[in-house]
């Protein structure tokens, strides 16, 4: 790979001039408060919602809060008046073929909401009926999880998306997006954050995933198992091999250049971008089999590079240990398996970013980290955003995001 990398200077970056949003403004937007108005536009969203969630707000605050909204049961009349279905069918989740036979015989792309997490209540809740006719499932994340949903829909929009099983079982599952073109296309692999915990899934990164293809990469959203969801040691690292050995296969038909692979992650998924370079055994005395493509270099948004520091710190309220199930002084072994910063040098260009004004990860993680990169010989760029905050990272519309996307023009 033909790149030439620095170390830049470890104050903030300079915002790019042309901080470009994924489709612009105007008319091709959705306006979300809080947010740029860079959603592509999805212009009519039925919102379905089922029993009892027209008592939100004096129905168990302490689970589902104290906002309130009517309930909307139309999901019949949807065809032909809608071009997507936010769906929180309450208990009939988990009762009720019809509606999954509905949604289906609608033919429109349904996200089914939960405002709790029902993967942590009564195992019956734990079942839905519904899911497997709809295109995703949030839940747990309150009521900006209708917000998400929303945001899942316009995404799915803008760029045709194939979801593919990229190995047996649950949470194997990854969306494909490839460029017009003869290609082939370099890839990049996303790695979605949310402190590898169950309510946060690949839809975090939908809107990098959809600007880097208009830039003309081929991207490759990867789900997988999650803690509170049978992920964490060692499961959840052993999935992001299965997934990235996936496109091996998937290369000819899509157009996809294995040879030319980058590994991006925010946050949690920082780490699992950057440890997929090495991918060192997980098994005591193991040999990991040689990878199926070549990652040709790595992009970690804020990530957790340095597990033990990260557990020294309490980043995400303990996250690092529910993950390798272990302290520091109990779990050294896995730490040094697990940790990038203990696996330098990665042997590819690195490129690291983070927002000085993140409150959810300290700057100075990412700040120590491209330092040792560095230092270890690994051609590395680091990026430190000031104004910048976690999230923004991971909006396109962001010049924080503008910035990342600069970088990619020279990791082809």
């Amino acid at each position: 790979m033909n790149h030439r990398c620095k170390v830049s200077g470890f104050g903030p970056a300079r915002p790019h001039d042309d901080a470009l949003g994924a489709t612009g403004g105007g008319r091709d937007a959705l306006d979300v408060p809080g947010r740029s108005n860079t959603l592509p536009l999805m212009e009519r969203v039925l919102v379905v919602n089922g029993p009892n969630l027209n008592l939100l707000g004096t129905r168990e605050p302490e689970v589902y809060g104290t906002t309130t909204l009517p309930i909307i049961d139309r999901l019949h009349q949807a065809v032909g008046e809608a071009d997507g279905v936010v769906l929180n069918a309450g208990a009939y989740t988990h009762t009720s073929y019809a509606i999954h036979d509905a949604v289906i015989a609608t033919g429109l792309p349904t996200v089914e909401v939960h405002i709790s997490n029902i993967h942590a209540r009564e195992p019956w809740r734990r079942v839905s009926l519904t899911a497997p006719a709809c295109v995703h499932v949030i839940f747990g994340r309150g009521v900006i999880g209708y917000r998400d949903a929303l945001r899942h829909l316009a995404w799915r929009a803008a760029w045709p998306v194939t979801a593919v099983r990229y190995a047996s079982g649950s949470h194997h599952e990854a969306d494909l997006r490839v460029p017009e073109g003869k290609g082939p296309f370099p890839v990049a692999a996303l790695f979605h954050g949310g402190a590898w915990r169950d309510p946060w899934t690949r839809d975090l990164m939908d809107g990098l995933a959809v600007d880097l293809v208009r830039r003309g990469w081929a991207t490759w959203n990867v789900e997988y198992h999650r803690v509170g969801a049978g992920g964490g040691w060692p499961t959840t690292m052993t999935d992001v091999t299965a997934a990235l050995d996936a496109l091996a296969d998937l290369a000819v038909p899509h157009r996809l250049d294995p040879t030319r692979v980058v590994t991006v992650g925010h946050e949690a998924g920082g780490q699992l971008a950057l440890w997929a370079r090495p991918r060192p055994s997980l098994v005591d005395g193991g040999a990991e089999r040689a990878p199926a493509v070549t990652v040709t270099a790595v992009v970690g948004l804020a990530p957790l590079a340095d597990l033990a520091a990260a557990h020294r710190r309490g980043v995400r309220d303990g996250a690092v240990e529910q993950y390798l199930r272990r302290s520091p002084q109990d779990g050294a072994e896995r730490y040094a398996l697990a940790s990038p910063a203990e696996l330098l040098p990665l042997g590819v260009p690195q490129v690291v970013v983070h927002g000085a004004a993140d409150q959810q990860v300290p700057v100075a993680l990412s700040r120590e980290y491209a330092g040792a990169a560095a230092q270890a010989g690994d051609p590395t760029v680091y990026h430190e955003i000031e104004n910048a905050g976690h999230h923004d990272l991971v909006d396109p519309a962001s010049e924080a995001w503008q910035v990342v996307a600069a970088e990619f023009d020279g990791l082809r």
